[in-house]
């Protein structure tokens, strides 16, 4: 099973760069898209909807900005979208598609570097999501929780680790964040299981030349139940085109859906 994740800044925007040209040879399952940046209505043109593909649009309350998506192979048993608080279903952050007991999630998670109001409307939501993802561990369900998770969680994982100790993104209280989730809660970074190299980043900044000089921070995840660690077979980060400032991120596991 070959699932993606990519953050395109702006579907239409992504699409116009050969995102779907580039997806058509994947051979993925299962696409988690965020950051689509339109609604539904307006993604009218026959690449919205790429042949074979299930698609499934949610989309954030206030135009051009957030929203989530899934593409899926199979049609799902079940689309859930939205998890039932503010911050996250009026900002289209949060959709998930059910087969049989294995659940497969895109999360486009706040960010918090536009200012202060912002990093608490993120802390807002991250207290809310640990409270989910609690209950998650113990529903008797495997999840696979793809996205933009905004936070780079150890040094290794952006280089300019000394300099940003204190930007969002990588603040002590986000990455003991993370920590709860991976060390408490017992949530898997899949990309960690089969990749512990430095210098693997999924997003750089569009100021000066952080692309060209692999400036990069990894903040896009595939956070897997334990029971799923096994299964983990390969992971990598796609560079060779740039479909927006995130490259996609894509891991094969040995599960049949």
């Amino acid at each position: 099973m070959r699932i993606i994740s990519a953050n395109v800044n702006g579907i239409r925007s992504a699409a116009s760069k050969g995102f779907f040209g580039w997806l058509a040879g994947q051979d993925a399952d299962v696409v988690c898209v965020q950051e689509t940046k339109a609604q539904e209505h307006q993604l009218v043109a026959p690449e919205f909807r790429p042949d074979g593909l299930s698609c499934h649009y949610f989309d954030a309350q206030r135009k051009g900005y957030s929203g989530v998506a899934l593409f899926c192979r199979r049609p799902p048993d079940r689309v859930v979208r939205g998890l039932g608080f503010d911050g996250c279903d009026d900002e289209g952050r949060y959709i998930q598609a059910d087969y049989g007991n294995l659940s497969i999630a895109s999360l486009y998670l706040p960010s918090g570097s536009a200012g202060p109001e912002r990093q608490a409307a993120k802390y807002a939501f991250m207290d809310a999501f640990l409270a989910v993802l609690a209950r998650m561990r113990k529903d008797g369900r495997d999840y696979i929780i793809c996205g933009d998770w905004n936070i780079a969680h150890r040094n290794i994982d952006l280089k300019n680790w000394r300099s940003n100790q204190k930007n969002s993104g990588f603040l002590p209280e986000e990455r003991a964040w993370l920590d709860e989730v991976f060390d408490e809660l017992g949530w898997v970074d899949a990309f960690r299981v089969v990749n512990q190299e430095p210098d693997q980043y999924t997003w750089w900044s569009n100021r000066g030349q952080a692309w060209a000089k692999n400036v990069g921070w990894r903040i896009d995840y595939q956070i897997i139940s334990p029971a799923l660690r096994e299964r983990v077979q390969a992971a990598g980060i796609y560079k060779d085109q740039r479909f927006s400032d995130h490259a996609p991120l894509i891991l094969d596991y040995g599960v049949q859906l």
